[in-house]
């Protein structure tokens, strides 16, 4: 019960990375998108008596995880690398608590948040990736 996000499967920081190139979301927007995801992990961990005893303490500074603050490899992926960490708990701390109709709920609205940023990046478009994208090993 993953969902369908950048996240969902196996690819870490690469899968966000990559999401982030394919929809175009410069620095700002993927900042924003990644709020959105720590706000909505924060309400979740916060409408959950078990995990607001365990877990809330670990939204009391932003971003959220071992990589908060740290810039992957020095090449402008913070947001890639803190997404990861945020979605490795999401799909498997908080998403295995989820009904089936609040995690299509939820689906429904990331669809709706992306639409939107998928617009701002029109008005400010991301720099373009280079021929070998920055994960890819030669």
């Amino acid at each position: 019960m993953a969902g369908h996000f950048p996240f969902s499967g196996r690819g870490g920081r690469a899968s966000t990375n990559a999401f982030f190139e394919a929809e175009g979301l410069n620095e700002d927007l993927q900042e924003k998108y990644y709020q959105w995801w720590y706000n909505q992990a924060k309400e979740m961990v916060e409408n959950d008596p078990e995990l607001k005893v365990t877990k809330a303490h670990e939204f009391k500074e932003y971003p959220f995880g071992q990589h908060a603050h740290h810039n992957f490899h020095l090449n402008d992926k913070a947001w890639a690398v803190a997404l990861a960490d945020l979605g490795d708990f999401l799909k498997g701390v908080v998403f295995p608590r989820l009904s089936e109709e609040a995690m299509h709920k939820l689906e429904e609205e990331h669809k709706k948040m992306v639409e939107g940023l998928r617009k701002e990046a029109e008005e400010s478009p991301r720099e373009a990736a280079p021929d070998i994208g920055f994960f890819r090993h030669t």
